[in-house]
């Protein structure tokens, strides 16, 4: 429970330094203190790495409040608890054998052994691909600060612009929507499958055959592709004579990609999502909730959850007593915990869209909206339809600070409680049956 307590208080703690900092003048495009509401709400939507803002970046926040933005995003990213020890890496402290384990269900590493060199890996791979992404863009915004910042809220899956209309003055460019997808994908599926593509086991031939990727990254990789692909078809299909009416196929098809591909993880879009059809956004909705991979910077209930929760289904259909997923039983505790997490993601998001139709009684926004914002919110993804964000009242910002907040810390909370000691019961109950269904 105290270790629980201190991540959380780490998060809040940078949180209100991110809206100090951002509240003050030299932060500011006016050049005079802020509204503090304003750039907390800012700063919390950065460290849970959502995009949310009630603000135009651009327009409120000068050059260095900008990059103050970038710096709370990168942190969010890779969680305080994997900043910390990278530190005490850097600086030569030995990591304790709890925070060992802790980082290490956090990432699904199997073996302590080599976890330092993880770490300095997650590190080392995020700044290699967040660098590899801005030099390409500079290529085509022939800008670097615009380069930087877009490679980074890609693959940080933050969202946040500072050119009106998210990635619409792109839309014409197929080459920074294809880095900004990659990038976005790749800040999805999480470490821990990157470290699995690129580590020298999986490259290297043993015993006459080939390494092969782990459960959890082939899980994590298919079904990524199968809900990128789906998405791109269903996309297509109810927006064709819609928001892509009077496009030529070829960008009708790079549009859907990429729309395909953001609505898991990240709050880019090239189409605003107020002038997408309402069963679009239902499907957004879906994927929201979903979201990228454990270890990632995604939250939602996780594509491995969704395939455990598949596995179990199909199982029960068949009368199979195990849940097993190619060819690997899936242990019982695993099943358990993805079964809660779907429960309590469905509990938060309808007791946050239940706050916001109270907070925001007798206003404009309708309550499909409402809704959108907080699936939006507790899955961190950042979308929002029309206005919604910019035109919640005090007490609505502060129900989607809450639900940013736990959405994002949700999945640290999880590692935590499996770090802690198990309980046990000493007595045996009898067993009774009882009708469900």
């Amino acid at each position: 429970m105290k270790r629980r307590s201190t991540i959380a208080l780490g998060f809040l703690a940078l949180i209100a330094a991110g809206a100090l900092a951002l509240s003050s003048p030299w932060a500011r495009v006016e050049g005079t203190w802020g509204d503090f509401s304003t750039a907390l709400f800012t700063a919390c939507s950065a460290v849970c790495v959502t995009g949310l803002t009630v603000v135009d970046i651009a327009r409120e926040f000068s050059r260095e409040g900008q990059i103050v933005l970038l710096a709370l995003v990168e942190v969010g990213c890779l969680g305080l608890m994997t900043c910390g020890t990278f530190l005490l890496v850097a600086i030569g402290r030995r990591l304790s054998l709890s925070r060992e384990f802790t980082l290490m269900n956090a990432y699904g590493v199997a073996e302590v052994q080599g976890l330092r060199g993880l770490i300095l890996w997650v590190v080392g791979s995020m700044a290699v691909i967040e660098g590899v992404g801005a030099c390409l863009l500079y290529l085509r915004l022939h800008d670097w600060y615009l380069a930087v910042f877009y490679s980074v809220m890609s693959f940080c899956n933050a969202g946040f612009g500072v050119l009106p209309g998210s990635l619409a003055a792109f839309a014409d460019d197929p080459i920074v929507i294809f880095i900004s997808a990659s990038e976005t994908i790749l800040g999805g599926i999480g470490f821990l499958v990157i470290y699995n593509l690129c580590s020298f086991k999986f490259l290297r031939r043993k015993f006459g055959g080939r390494g092969r990727l782990s459960l959890h990254a082939s899980v994590v990789i298919r079904f990524t592709a199968y809900l990128i692909v789906l998405a791109f078809l269903a996309f297509l299909a109810i927006e064709w004579n819609a928001s892509l009416a009077g496009l030529d196929v070829g960008k009708k098809l790079l549009l859907s990609f990429y729309q395909a591909v953001t609505p898991r993880t990240c709050g880019f879009t090239v189409i605003p999502t107020e002038h997408l059809q309402p069963l679009t956004r239902h499907i957004y909705e879906a994927l929201m909730f979903i979201g990228g991979a454990p270890g990632s910077a995604a939250a939602g209930i996780k594509v491995t959850t969704l395939a455990v929760l598949i596995a179990t289904l199909r199982a029960m259909c068949r009368g199979e007593q195990e849940t097993v997923i190619s060819r690997r039983a899936i242990p019982y505790d695993v099943v358990r915990e993805s079964l809660v997490i779907v429960v309590a993601m469905l509990s938060f998001i309808w007791i946050t869209a239940g706050a916001l139709s109270v907070t925001e009684a007798g206003r404009d926004t309708t309550n499909s909206a409402l809704f959108f914002e907080a699936v939006s919110a507790v899955t961190t993804t950042g979308l929002s339809v029309g206005s919604t964000t910019a035109e919640l009242s005090y007490a609505g910002r502060i129900v989607i600070m809450v639900a940013m907040f736990i959405g994002r810390l949700g999945a640290l909370t999880v590692v935590m409680m499996i770090g802690d000691r198990e309980s046990k019961r000493h007595i045996k109950f009898p067993t009774e049956e009882i009708v469900v269904g």
